[in-house]
């Protein structure tokens, strides 16, 4: 049954009030002391009920597994018994609010100040452009490659999806990270580390971790820096962080620096960006990146991305093509498929070149999507034949574009573009 009030209603339905408790150490909401006062049940996490004066009239739940605390909350509603539901900060920022809401209780919500807003508030730092995300009961991979693809990411983090694990798979990316422990407690530290300094450690739970891609100043310790710039890194003029791109994807080759026409062509890349499925949270492999138009379209639509590629003049233009984009795409300087070996887990990858070699490598890491570009009809079969045996289903195309071309006297043609065999490899 879902219990929403309505405006219709002959009496108004009870609703549970949900409050937060200020993560940075203010007093609670003036708020909560009436509607403790007349409060048939109580939830909470332990500290939250050791930390308020709960009537002694009141049941508890102290919340572990939330189904209890479900039932009893709706028996409350039934039976027009006011509740309350003690959380963190702001409890409808990736807390308790949407696991009420999706079980039909009526909500009043009284939200303080987050743990997120509190940790940004320490460092002095602005957060208008951060993107904020969660590792906690999820796969902290996603959390990872936010870390990987933005500027300014904060995550709240669990038990085993922390600063340690994320410094961990952050480590070969130019990053910065601010860890928030105890935030409003006595014990409250705020320490600037590195990936692997962050890897290194045990840090207490609760933490929130702030991802910096600002690079620190050379001679300076990573908390003297934070103080010294208070700059949050780099951020979009858009200020959005995981937006489409504002000038669009699929870019007029102009756009790039590329060599001898050595670059994916846009028509092409349209399709194969669309087939590699770039997002805020998913890691793309761009394997003989070229000019790293691909990968770097990637980014442009919030993939965290590493390009591989042993050309060092091709290299050069990445970085280059990356700088004059605003994204930060990681290079991988070497010869595939050998410097694939020690890089993180794709969830899509991209083959713009190499043999039989590199794709045996790339499908034996199982990413879900593996997008290659033929020009050889010979290899058609072959790669198709290799990405089946590997349980990946197969769909190809072969994309033929003719472009407008001015003719001597105002007249215009079609000049035809190389044909290209398109093929996507998803695994089931």
């Amino acid at each position: 049954m879902t219990r929403m009030a309505s405006v219709t209603s002959a009496a108004p339905v009870t609703a549970v009030t949900v409050v937060g408790l200020d993560a940075a150490g203010a007093p609670p909401h003036p708020a909560l002391a009436p509607v403790l006062a007349t409060a048939g049940l109580v939830v909470g996490a332990a500290r939250h009920l050791a930390a308020v004066p709960v009537p002694a009239g009141a049941d508890t739940v102290t919340l572990g597994p939330l189904a209890p605390a479900l039932r009893r909350l709706a028996e409350t509603v039934d039976a027009g018994v006011p509740s309350v539901v003690l959380a963190s900060g702001d409890p409808g920022l990736f807390g308790i609010v949407r696991r009420l809401r999706a079980a039909g209780l009526p909500l009043r919500v009284v939200p303080a100040v987050s743990s997120v807003a509190a940790a940004f508030a320490r460092a002095g730092l602005p957060w208008d452009g951060a993107a904020v995300v969660t590792a906690h009961g999820r796969d902290p991979r996603a959390a990872v490659n936010a870390c990987r693809a933005l500027p300014l990411v904060a995550v709240l983090t669990a038990p085993g999806a922390g600063a340690a694990e994320l410094g961990a798979g952050l480590i070969g990316w130019p990053r910065r990270l601010l860890v928030a422990e105890h935030l409003g407690t006595a014990a409250e530290r705020i320490r600037a580390v590195t990936p692997e300094q962050a890897a290194a450690e045990t840090w207490a739970d609760p933490h929130v971790l702030l991802s910096l891609a600002d690079p620190v100043p050379a001679g300076l310790a990573p908390a003297d820096a934070v103080l010294e710039r208070g700059a949050a890194g780099g951020m979009r003029a858009d200020n959005q962080p995981a937006a489409a791109p504002a000038g669009g994807w699929a870019l007029p080759e102009a756009r790039y620096a590329h060599r001898d026409s050595m670059i994916t062509k846009s028509e092409v890349r349209a399709l194969v960006v669309a087939r590699l499925r770039p997002r805020l949270g998913r890691l793309i492999w761009d394997i003989g990146a070229g000019s790293g138009s691909v990968g770097i379209e990637c980014a442009l639509l919030g993939a965290a991305v590493v390009a591989v590629e042993q050309d060092p003049e091709a290299v050069a233009t990445i970085q280059a093509n990356a700088a004059a984009h605003a994204v930060h795409v990681r290079l991988v300087a070497g010869r595939a498929p050998a410097a694939l070996a020690d890089l993180p887990e794709p969830d899509a990858v991209f083959v713009g070149g190499g043999g039989v070699d590199v794709l045996t490598a790339v499908v034996a890491r199982r990413p879900e999507r593996v997008v290659l570009t033929l020009a050889a009809l010979d290899r058609v079969a072959p790669a198709v034949g290799l990405l089946r045996a590997a349980g990946y289903t197969v769909e190809g195309s072969q994309l033929s574009a003719a472009r407008l071309a001015d003719l001597p006297g105002g007249s215009i043609r079609l000049a035809a573009t190389n044909p290209v065999v398109v093929l996507t490899g998803e695994r089931p």
